[in-house]
């Protein structure tokens, strides 16, 4: 029926009957149109027929079509507007999209809006462009001029377009605000849209500390805060910008850390005008305890008032040292820091930094009791720093004198320390003993220490226990060392240790020790990727060896040629494949993994390839034929009677001593 009416043209009551289809729930269109689709049709009839729609209330319908489409408002809003811009409203057209400026949540719908409006604006800028054209051309003919009114309203579309351009970036935030009015960073944006109008400024931050919750803010509530005082310190009003702060020091923020950035910035502004005892007075009011500490949680306690934990946060408190070093008295700066000790809410610098400052006041001992405060509040990694300062500064003081305090010291430090840090403090300790204790204690400090040092840097401490070992008790005694790190180093560090070791032993001319160090390390050594080792060992051969001692080393080389070759054809995956069955069922012998099974195997196949001749003899004797005789027998097995041949068989020849060959005989005969 609507289609009926399109064809006969009867607008009003086809936009009329689509209104109502629009509207029926059990209504189902027979050309699978949707609600949404029907919804368009109609606004086509109104938009394209504006003159003929009487029945229909259009901003009504449409405004309803708003609220029952909220993912096409951008285009419903157009739509309408479109209908009074038909309608020839032109007026009312321009509210319409104001409206929907100021209504739209989404960035999406905020840009169809914005394009089709000034799209508006610039087409009634060229009409009204082409009639002042027009009106000169008449008033030239005319010779008179009737005024510039087109010309007036070319200027004033001309301003609306320029005013509306520069409107987008705020009229696109007022979008986003809407869609969060909590967005800190937003707001921030507003503030500088307006920061030629301090006027509109200061309307604005007052409007966006009063909407925005800090619980539900994206962003850091406290930073509107500071900001709007900022701006009254900016323009000179420091008494108006005391009072944002105060206000700002009220509000029930999430964090404990939004609070003393508060209070901060407020000392901070009061220290940039010279206000330095106000600063003071801010960070001590700021600092003060509750009265019962023991009813309140840790600093994260959510559940107790913000205002209340703002006395453990150490972002205050440390500014507040800071200031009162600078600006305060040796007490009130010592009584800071020893509040801070007192909350547990110092960090290892903060107890280096209190302790640096009573020896600058020369408070020596008071100096080493902050040191162990703060070892008593922390542990090892942590401690480290504090230990390594504490144990300079005790040895600077006293050197020598107080040996076994320092000793102590010492014990207490390395008894916790780890690994990773244990090089630094274990050489600290030798150093001292080497100056002012003993030297045995010394190297007993530095056993200790390749022991205890991580196995990455044990090769290191290895290295530098021997030659202390060496400058104190000379070159012979370091091979006890030298026994022990090779037993105790890493596979990696073996081989530059042997070296060192080997090297020592051939310059006391201990040749025969040197070569065994050699022959020992040669099995930990590929010839392939340690080249140099097996050039050290020939340049030794070649100085101090012979041809017996030279041709050792080549069979040694050969032999861990081919162990690592082995090795290296034999990768866990293919030793994994070779122990599997086949997919025909037969079993195979598993492939050997260790070094000392995969030399005997390479033996029997040796001695099996010397017998290969005599079992392949065997398996043709025992596939001949059984009834060939055998022409190839030995003379052994058949029994021959020997008897002598006469004497005058052999004639002249035969006369003689027998015992002299043929040759000797016929000799004797010529001469």
């Amino acid at each position: 029926f609507v289609e009926f009416l399109k064809k006969i043209k009867s607008w009003d009551e086809a936009a009329a009957q689509l209104a109502e289809l629009v509207n029926s729930e059990n209504f189902v269109s027979q050309y699978g149109k949707s609600k949404y689709d029907l919804w368009k049709d109609l606004l086509t009839i109104i938009t394209k027929h504006p003159g003929k729609i009487k029945t229909l209330d259009v901003d009504a319908v449409v405004r309803s079509g708003i609220r029952r489409f909220p993912h096409q408002v951008g285009h419903l809003w157009c739509a309408l507007a479109e209908f009074y811009v038909t309608d020839g409203r032109f007026a009312k057209a321009k509210d319409i999209y104001e409206e929907a400026l100021n209504s739209v949540s989404t960035v999406r719908d905020f840009t169809v809006i914005f394009d089709a409006y000034s799209q508006y604006e610039e087409s009634l800028l060229a009409a009204k462009m082409e009639i002042a054209e027009a009106e000169e051309d008449d008033e030239e003919a005319d010779g008179s001029a009737h005024g510039l009114s087109a010309a007036d309203e070319v200027d004033w579309r001309m301003m609306r377009l320029e005013n509306l351009m520069e409107r987008r970036p705020l009229l696109l935030n007022s979008v986003l605000l809407r869609q969060n009015p909590h967005n800190v960073e937003e707001w921030h944006k507003r503030v500088k849209l307006y920061e030629k109008d301090p006027i509109k400024a200061i309307t604005t931050f007052s409007k966006a500390v009063a909407t925005v919750d800090p619980n539900k803010a994206t962003g850091r509530p406290h930073t509107l805060w500071v900001s709007f005082a900022r701006f009254y310190e900016k323009h000179g009003d420091l008494k108006n910008a005391r009072v944002i702060f105060e206000k700002a020091t009220r509000v029930a923020y999430k964090g404990v850390d939004d609070l003393s950035s508060v209070w901060c910035a407020y000392a901070e502004m009061e220290l940039r005008h010279g206000n330095y005892e106000l600063a003071r007075k801010v960070l001590r009011t700021a600092c003060v305890r509750p009265d019962r500490i023991q009813s309140f949680g840790p600093k994260e306690d959510t559940s107790v008032k913000v205002q209340k934990r703002l006395h453990k946060s150490t972002k205050l408190w440390s500014f507040y040292a800071d200031v009162e070093e600078n600006l305060g008295t040796f007490e009130t700066t010592r009584n800071v820091y020893e509040s801070m000790v007192d909350l547990k809410i110092v960090t290892p610098q903060i107890v280096l930094n209190y302790a640096a400052f009573l020896e600058e006041h020369k408070y020596f001992e008071q100096a080493f009791r902050a040191y162990e405060k703060g070892l008593d509040l922390f542990n090892f990694p942590h401690a480290f720093p504090i230990w390594v300062s504490y144990l300079k500064r005790f040895i600077g003081r006293y050197k020598g004198k107080k040996k076994e305090r320092t000793r102590d010291l010492f014990e207490q430090a390395v008894s916790k320390i780890t690994k990773k840090n244990a090089r630094q403090m274990y050489l600290l300790y030798a150093k001292y003993e080497e100056d002012f204790g003993l030297a045995r204690r010394a190297m007993n400090v530095l056993a200790r220490a390749c022991k205890a040092v991580d196995i990455k840097e044990r090769a290191a401490m290895y290295s530098i226990y021997i030659s202390r070992v060496a400058d104190l008790f000379g070159v012979t005694k370091s091979r006890e060392i030298y026994h022990e790190a090779i037993k105790d180093l890493p596979q990696k560090d073996l081989k530059p240790m042997c070296l060192k070791y080997a090297d020592l032993e051939r310059k006391l001319g201990e040749i025969d020790r040197a070569r065994s160090i050699y022959q020992y390390t040669a099995q930990y050594c590929s010839p392939d990727k340690d080249g140099d080792f097996w050039e050290a060992w020939k340049s030794f051969e070649v100085a101090h060896g012979n041809e017996e001692t030279y041709t050792e080393m080549l069979r040694v080389k050969r032999s861990v040629v081919g162990q690592f070759a082995t090795v290296q054809l034999l990768p866990t995956d293919v030793i994994a494949k070779a122990n599997d069955t086949s997919k025909r069922g037969k079993k195979r012998k598993p492939v050997p993994t260790d070094n000392m099974e995969i030399l005997e195997n390479e033996k029997k196949e040796e001695v099996s390839k010397e017998n290969a001749p005599a079992v392949a003899n065997n398996k043709t004797a025992s596939t001949a034929n059984p009834e060939e005789i055998d022409f190839d027998l030995d003379d052994d097995d058949i029994d021959v009677e020997e008897k002598p041949v006469p004497a005058a068989v052999f004639g002249a020849a035969g006369s003689g001593d027998s015992s002299l060959g043929a040759k000797e005989r016929f000799k004797r005969q010529k001469a």
